[in-house]
């Protein structure tokens, strides 16, 4: 069982480092504070998103071959706390049994990771709510994970259809528990600062939990 230390209040996602990547459970790193996660179809611009968010351009890294890291990437926080990206999703391309090993991967983080306190979930605006984006969705409903979700590359639509997506996926959000929406372009720094705060509310949220403060 991890335990949690007493953490400072000011969080501040710019402090992001390299941690480690872990392609096994057992490579998975204790830790003193809490964790969001990021997951997300190859292609949709997690990495870019995390790059945007953290103000650290290249801390996640982007490759030329979606769907190629399979493993599960920590980044220290100056709070003891963490941010985790898992690996992209659903690219083709991909062996069957390296999408296996995802889903097994994955599923088990989210189910039993117990400083996990929420998951932030890049869609392309122009293809959201994917069947695999749905499966994420469903894991976490299942054990009250929130999910904030970020409605990626918004700035390739006019501002009309950008805000009828963001009504029509935020409707769709309603059938799973605990979750959030927004717009985003890292690219323009679109919902830069609006995405920081959710995390951050993840991450003091948790540390207020009676649940979390006990031995």
């Amino acid at each position: 069982m991890e335990q949690n230390s007493p953490q400072p209040r000011n969080i501040s996602l710019n402090s992001a480092t390299y941690l480690t990547a872990a392609h096994l459970k057992q490579q998975w790193p204790i830790s003193t504070g809490f964790e969001v996660a990021f997951a997300g179809r190859s292609n949709v611009g997690k990495s870019s998103a995390i790059n945007a968010i953290t103000d650290h351009h290249g801390l996640a890294k982007t490759s030329k071959t979606p769907g190629r890291t399979q493993q599960i990437v920590f980044f220290d926080l100056n709070s003891g706390d963490r941010l985790v990206d898992f690996p992209g999703y659903g690219y083709a391309k991909v062996p069957a049994n390296v999408k296996l090993h995802w889903k097994r991967t994955i599923s088990d983080f989210i189910e039993t990771r117990d400083v996990l306190c929420g998951l932030v979930l890049p869609m392309d605006i122009r293809h959201p709510l994917t069947p695999l984006d749905i499966t994420m969705l469903e894991w976490c409903s299942s054990v009250g994970l929130p999910v904030h979700v970020l409605l990626t590359k918004s700035d390739k639509l006019s501002k009309s259809r950008a805000n009828a997506a963001l009504f029509e996926v935020r409707k769709e959000l309603k059938a799973y528990s605990a979750s959030s929406i927004q717009l985003f372009s890292a690219s323009k720094k679109v919902g830069v600062q609006e995405a920081r705060k959710a995390i951050i509310d993840f991450l003091l949220d948790a540390k207020k939990s009676p649940s979390n403060n006990s031995e």
